[in-house]
């Protein structure tokens, strides 16, 4: 008879605000790009980890993927299971058994999702077989089933807990930062390439209080490794209640794509929410890849959603769209002309945005231009 887990994992979600933004770093620093080149860093002792053959794992169904390629970054989750107070070796045997169960039973993965699991006491595990094997040996990557498109090139970390509003355990957030400083010294990792599930799709995993912790574990990760720890730009995320030039882009945005009940009043609402939702669920975002749930979350925006939401602009482009951009402008104190028209001056001014950004002037507002815009 299959386990059942005892508790119901991470209702699916989908987006996220923002940690502070270096304009320094490239526009690809979200993409799938090629891992970085592994420089000088400090020699990191490999903490403990128990394999899967330890919590008694189940046998994958089908086989595990393994590139010859290094991973460039990893992405922090929270389980959003409950927070126990059972900090033993033993429980997170268990929890990593039922986790695999539901990745297995209920998502229909060949395997658990996550390449390692970290739990409240801090006992570290192997999640995804093969993963353990791969990072000891330190030039292959196991594909995952935790982050959408970023699953080829980015580790994933489960933390056991949710965070929405929980502080992060001393011993969760310790045992974090050994594994986090071993992967990057393992890969030669930037020590800002840690993120959260939040950055990449619309969710709000790993929770407010973890995600908040993400600067601190990328400093602690650095002084650890010598390696860099500058902070990645990353799409904000939208959760009810939030207000301001950011919801208004989106709500013209979302008119834009044919949602014409939205209303433009800067408010984050149930009306706007619905639209965000349905707009996720035509264009197949709605699956926060940890969970596998894929039901959307209505309420929560963020991620690379973003970059499926705003088109690419242009002189003589008009419209909602045009009229989103240049709220955004707006609100970062530029002068744009006439409203819904990308004329001469609105052209004028999403070029000054870009080299002050260090990103080709070219009057183009494209993926890169509209990130910046959304900080």
């Amino acid at each position: 008879m299959p386990r059942i887990p005892a508790v119901p994992r991470r209702t699916l979600l989908t987006g996220t605000l923002a940690v502070t933004a270096s304009t320094a770093l490239p526009a690809t620093a979200l993409s799938a790009n090629e891992p970085p080149a592994a420089g000088a860093g400090l020699p990191v002792a490999a903490p403990s980890i128990s394999g899967t053959s330890d919590w008694d794992a189940r046998s994958a169904d089908g086989s595990i993927e393994v590139l010859d390629s290094k991973p460039n970054k990893i992405i922090v989750h929270h389980t959003a299971t409950a927070n126990s107070s059972d900090t033993s070796q033993s429980h997170a045997f268990e929890l990593a058994r039922q986790i695999q169960d539901f990745h297995m039973d209920s998502n229909g993965w060949s395997d658990t999702g996550q390449n390692f699991t970290n739990t409240r006491g801090g006992h570290r595990l192997e999640g995804r077989h093969k993963s353990l094997a791969a990072l000891q040996a330190g030039d292959q990557h196991v594909v995952g089933a935790h982050a959408g498109e970023q699953n080829s090139v980015a580790l994933g970390i489960e933390n056991e807990g949710t965070y929405t509003s929980a502080s992060v355990p001393g011993a969760l957030f310790e045992s974090l930062t050994e594994l986090c400083a071993y992967m990057v010294a393992q890969y030669g990792i930037e020590a800002g390439e840690i993120y959260g599930h939040r950055d990449f799709m619309s969710t709000d995993c790993p929770g407010d209080e973890l995600y908040a912790k993400l600067p601190e574990l990328r400093s602690a990760v650095a002084a650890r490794t010598g390696r860099p720890a500058v902070a990645p730009l990353v799409w904000p995320l939208l959760q009810p209640g939030a207000a301001g030039p950011r919801v208004t882009a989106a709500q013209l945005l979302l008119r834009a794509r044919g949602a014409g009940d939205v209303p433009v009043d800067g408010v984050f609402g149930a009306a706007t929410q619905q639209a965000a939702a349905r707009f996720l669920r035509d264009r197949g975002l709605t699956g926060a890849a940890c969970s596998g749930t894929r039901v959307a979350e209505h309420g929560v925006f963020g991620g690379t959603a973003w970059a499926a939401l705003a088109p690419v602009l242009a002189v003589d482009s008009s419209g909602q769209a045009v009229r989103a951009a240049q709220v955004l402008l707006t609100a970062q104190g530029h002068h744009t002309g006439q409203e819904t028209r990308f004329g001469a001056r609105t052209r004028a001014t999403v070029r000054d945005v870009q080299a002050a950004h260090e990103l080709p002037a070219d009057g183009v507002l494209d993926e890169a231009t509209w990130l910046r815009l959304l900080q």
